[in-house]
């Protein structure tokens, strides 16, 4: 069951209001009642449908604003668990979340995805047998490093993943758990994750994942924006001046990622005589203030910058969050918002925020985590 399988008019109703509750950003009857523009009896059966179903509960009474005071809604965080994969190429991250989408332990197991998708999944749902523990497990989510078609739960032209291509990861899990699958990729889960810490269901983003190579995910109005074909928010193969027209994996030249990436910055490290094996070797060097790699990191966010403002121009988005080892340099968190400041217009950056993301390595497990949200079955009599 994928991300985007077809849900009845009261299945996608019940889960709205499940997603308000387990979000905060409706605390009682009314309150749903008032965001989702229904009659309070209206409202009140759907809420008596999740209690029924072991999804939610009611709590104290909460501040009256006039008239009797309500009672509180909140998750059952005692319902099941959600789990999430963070799928990368040399390792997966497991996480076990409560329907509130709170983490409560993650693991982290080593893969090859190069083995092809079956033996990978194999670790993986080891991993989720062992973290499980026992619940009742009401929905998992898939992050994959590459792109993906949500109708199928697929990963579409994907680099250094043989035999992916067309496995249903979905209906592979599906048919292990009996519960719903959500699929995507890691940079739409992880802007979908760092949002949620921000803004909740509201207001507009872009996350941006600056390491080895470079990612982007779009938030609008709280909801992952994919584009007509998966495609949005990927930055990567934007066309940068002063390039050098090095090659790009994608066939073209003067990519972002040939100029701001952790591999191109270690390439232009090695070419510049430092001794370094790995772009965490040469962030190190310009924490330490070390001029050439100091140098290196600070263009490396120009480049960066110089591509987003295209972006939040079109876009003027609330906020842009960066993440990935990139951003462990202050050099390079400048680098980036001097050249948005500089070259956007004052109407897209006059409230923009550009800042570190706060969630880590967590935010894909978390968005994977919200999006599996989206899909928990709700039995109804």
């Amino acid at each position: 069951m994928s991300s985007v399988t077809p849900a009845s008019s009261d299945d996608a109703a019940l889960r709205a209001a499940l997603r308000l509750v387990a979000h905060g950003a409706a605390t009682s009857r009314s309150e749903l009642a008032e965001r989702l523009g229904l009659a309070p009896s209206t409202a009140g059966l759907r809420v008596q449908t999740l209690i029924d179903a072991g999804l939610l509960r009611e709590g104290a009474d909460g501040a009256s604003r006039g008239g009797r005071r309500p009672r509180t809604l909140h998750v059952d965080d005692e319902a099941g668990a959600i789990l999430t994969v963070d799928l990368g190429g040399g390792h997966a991250r497991i996480g076990r979340h409560t329907l509130s989408g709170a983490l409560q332990d993650v693991v982290s197991v080593p893969v090859n995805l190069a083995d092809g998708p079956r033996a990978t999944m194999a670790l993986v749902e080891a991993a989720f047998d062992q973290i499980a523990g026992g619940s009742r497990i009401l929905a998992i989510g898939v992050s994959l490093p590459g792109p993906v078609d949500i109708e199928t739960g697929t990963v579409v032209q994907p680099s250094r993943m043989p035999g992916w291509p067309g496995f249903r990861v979905d209906e592979h899990l599906h048919a292990r758990y009996s519960a719903p699958v959500a699929v995507d990729n890691d940079a739409n889960l992880a802007a979908l994750g760092e949002h949620r810490v921000h803004f909740g269901t509201t207001h507009h983003s872009i996350t941006v994942k600056a390491g080895t190579a470079i990612g982007s995910g779009i938030i609008v109005d709280g909801e992952v924006h994919r584009g007509a074909t998966g495609a949005a928010g990927d930055i990567t193969h934007t066309r940068i001046d002063g390039s050098g027209d090095l090659p790009c994996s994608c066939g073209n030249t003067g990519c972002l990622e040939t100029v701001a990436s952790g591999a191109s910055l270690l390439r232009q490290a090695q070419a510049a005589g430092l001794d370094v094996r790995t772009p965490a070797e040469v962030i190190a060097l310009a924490l330490d203030a070390e001029p050439v790699a100091t140098t290196l990191v600070r263009t490396a966010g120009t480049h960066l910058g110089q591509a987003l403002a295209g972006v939040v121009n079109f876009f003027n988005p609330h906020a842009v969050f960066l993440t990935g080892s990139l951003t462990v340099a202050e050099p390079f968190l400048a680098a980036v918002r001097s050249r948005v400041y500089e070259v956007c217009h004052p109407l897209a950056t006059k409230s923009l925020r550009i800042e570190a993301a706060q969630t880590g390595a967590d935010a894909i497990l978390f968005g994977a985590a919200d999006l599996a949200l989206g899909l928990v079955e709700i039995p109804q009599n």
